[in-house]
């Protein structure tokens, strides 16, 4: 089986696994599990932020950073295709009761301007107060753009200037940091927050990390216990994701190889429109002509490949660490045979 559904599909490998079996514990709602706690340390220096904090996903380190950075009543600016408001649930309405200002962005991407002409006049009263800013890096239903670091600069120049907070969902951050070329300490400079996701193209079983300065964390310690997150001996988990972070950063640059050149294959069809910009692991694909994007999933599927409709005229395909070159290869044939 091929399994592009998600790059959250993938196996731990067997070092990975070793690392997790060998890996020191305690208990964690105390402070006193060891490598939870390096785990926590290790991300926020590679960052150059003060502290972490290890959630079981990063729809938990998304939700724990827009409660700590709000109030009930306040108003969180994002992209319409932010992950925060598609797929967590209605969190922001549910745990931090807040209103959303959505924005159409570039697949995914605001700019400095889009955000500064969304924040609301804080002395009417008619408004909700414009708190935080959420930018996704990587966008998931942007095709898996990156932010230029530029961009995200004049971002936080609005939100200095407007007193409010900028939190990043990070989820494939990684992606974008080896496409990009960027460094993570550039990211630490200028969010008040970021969630990073170990368990999607670093390979992790299960796991996110939230980072900020130590009074954000502590807050968000205390958010996270609400909300069910207070783990134990959970060590075992965070040891993958020391392992995943010192030897599966750069392998990343493969994934973003394959993804293009699947893409260029889709796009050699006739039966193939519109595909979102290429930049990392994701392909989004209208799919037009003699198929749908449900009977083009069943095509792939009767051979033992697996992907989905993002929407009624797209299909996704996210490459991963378990995708091996000779699946890639594989893929592109029963594309071209389709």
């Amino acid at each position: 089986m091929i399994d592009f559904r998600s790059d959250t599909v993938t196996q731990p490998t067997e070092s990975m696994l070793q690392a997790m079996l060998s890996a020191k514990v305690g208990d964690d709602v105390f402070g006193e599990d060891p490598t939870i706690n390096q785990l926590e340390q290790m991300a926020a220096e590679m960052f150059g932020l003060e502290a972490g904090l290890f959630c079981p996903s990063g729809t938990m380190s998304n939700q724990i950073a827009i409660k700590a950075h709000t109030q009930p009543g306040d108003e969180v600016i994002c992209d319409e295709l932010s992950h925060i408001y598609q797929y967590e649930g209605g969190g922001i309405a549910v745990n931090s009761a807040c209103s959303v200002r959505l924005l159409h962005g570039n697949n995914g991407c605001l700019t400095a301007d889009m955000v500064k002409d969304a924040i609301n006049n804080p002395n009417d009263v008619h408004k909700p107060i414009s708190r935080l800013v959420s930018l996704e890096n990587t966008v998931n239903k942007g095709g898996g753009c990156c932010y230029e670091l530029t961009d995200i600069e004049q971002i936080k120049s609005v939100c200095i200037t407007n007193n409010l907070s900028l939190h990043l969902d990070g989820a494939r951050l990684f992606n974008a940091l080896v496409y990009k070329q960027q460094k993570a300490s550039n990211y630490g400079e200028l969010f008040d927050s970021i969630s990073i996701c170990l368990s999607k193209g670093l390979g992790t079983p299960v796991g996110s990390v939230l980072l900020g300065n130590k009074a954000f964390i502590k807050k968000g310690r205390r958010i996270r216990k609400v909300m069910g997150g207070g783990m134990r001996q959970a060590g075992i988990l965070a040891a993958a994701g020391i392992y995943a972070l010192e030897n599966n950063i750069n392998r990343l640059a493969n994934d973003h190889l394959h993804a293009t050149q699947i893409a260029e294959a889709l796009a050699a069809t006739d039966f193939v429109g519109n595909i979102l910009p290429v930049e990392t692991n994701i392909v989004i694909a209208t799919i037009k002509g003699r198929f749908t994007p449900a009977s083009f999933v069943e095509a792939m599927a009767k051979h033992t490949i697996k992907l989905f409709s993002v929407s009624s005229t797209q299909i996704r395909l996210v490459v991963h660490l378990n995708i091996s070159k000779q699946m890639v290869d594989d893929t592109i044939n029963v594309i071209k045979s389709l």
